[in-house]
């Protein structure tokens, strides 16, 4: 067994309800989340629940140079394994996933064009898990995109009523398969639509 995978078991022995699963994502899902979160594109880009880092590695390589990663992970083992990771676009916050606000806002970070999530949200306390759902969805650019793979499907539960139905895709080369999540952040212009079709419904009643 590898350093890697030796620290995401001993963590997750430690603190199942926080890590979620006993090895990192399989190279497969990694490629799978930046293609989803159109990490190659991306001015700022925000990951909840880092682990050992290899997603955080995968979305450094596809960003661009000027690109920023604010990474947040609760569990000190993970962060103090990212935090050798040595590039200048990234940085690494300890703390919870409902503090996304707060730290973007220290940095400057008026929006994220995306945000990735590991955390396990079928494990979270339901207050809590909504928190960070109306958070991220505060803190997403119009066109923004929330990508969060998972092992069930609890986190569409919290962010549905928030953003409507996700788009899915399995990822079998997992172990376990896990599930990858997407919303979009409809853009300006759709949120008008969508404004002026409610209000225009609404007035027919």
């Amino acid at each position: 067994m590898d350093n890697d995978n030796w620290t995401f078991l001993r963590a997750f022995l430690k603190s199942p309800r926080v890590v979620g699963s006993v090895i990192p994502s399989s190279s497969c899902l990694e490629r799978k989340i930046v293609t989803a979160a159109e990490a190659e594109g991306a001015s700022v880009l925000v990951e909840l629940g880092v682990g050992t880092g290899g997603t955080t590695r995968s979305l450094l390589k596809a960003m661009p140079p000027q690109a920023r990663l604010l990474a947040i992970e609760r569990t000190p083992e993970f962060v103090h394994m990212l935090q050798h990771t040595v590039d200048p676009r990234l940085e690494v916050v300890h703390g919870c996933a409902s503090s996304i606000e707060v730290e973007m806002g220290k940095r400057g970070y008026v929006d994220t064009d995306a945000v990735v999530s590991g955390i396990p949200f079928s494990t979270l306390p339901k207050g809590l898990a909504a928190e960070i759902v109306r958070a991220i969805y505060q803190v997403l650019a119009p066109g923004g995109r929330f990508v969060a793979y998972q092992f069930t499907d609890r986190v569409a539960d919290y962010m549905r009523p928030v953003m409507g139905a996700p788009e899915i895709e399995h990822e079998l080369r997992n172990v376990p398969p896990v599930r990858v999540f997407t919303w979009r952040k409809p853009g300006a212009a759709e949120s008008a639509t969508i404004t002026a079709v409610s209000t225009s419904a609404a007035g027919r009643h």
